[in-house]
């Protein structure tokens, strides 16, 4: 097989549908866009109109709710805890807090505090401050002979 010999499928591509080209090709003169009316023109924007009706997205009931003032944690999970010990990013020895965490770079920004979940091992002792914890990162802590406490958020700095 050589290059030339490639090829698509049959009915694998179509021609691109030239609009507005003369009589002969069936979309001619008006484009298939029919005679005069808002559809006929360039601009038009009626996709969620129902002749009067009253539309669908206003006829469902509307649901749920959005609280304006819900927090958002920074997650961080214990594997990459124990990465960046294991890279001597983060002291094992000293106490690892939030601003720790942030200065060694795992952590982009506190937010409204650092939350730490269970996924990952975690084999060196640590002892964690953080604002957020599962309790299954508690327990895996706990295990590996360190101890995590969950410290209340600082007000806003």
């Amino acid at each position: 097989m050589k290059l030339h010999d490639l090829h698509d499928n049959d009915g694998a591509t179509r021609r691109k549908k030239r609009i507005g080209r003369g009589p002969g090709s069936g979309m001619g003169k008006m484009g298939g866009r029919g005679i005069k009316g808002q559809k006929s023109r360039s601009g038009v924007a009626i996709k969620g109109y129902e002749g009067g009706q009253m539309p669908l997205y206003q006829r469902l009931p509307k649901r749920g709710f959005t609280k304006p003032n819900r927090k958002s944690y920074a997650v961080v999970n214990l594997g990459l805890i124990q990465k960046f010990v294991e890279a001597g990013k983060i002291d094992a020895g000293q106490p690892v807090t939030e601003d720790v965490l942030v200065a060694s770079g795992l952590v982009r920004r506190k937010r409204d505090g650092i939350r730490v979940l269970a996924k990952g091992e975690v084999s060196t002792r640590l002892d964690l401050h953080v604002s957020g914890a599962s309790k299954s990162a508690v327990e895996a802590v706990e295990k590996a002979g360190g101890s995590l406490t969950v410290t209340t958020a600082q007000a806003a700095e």
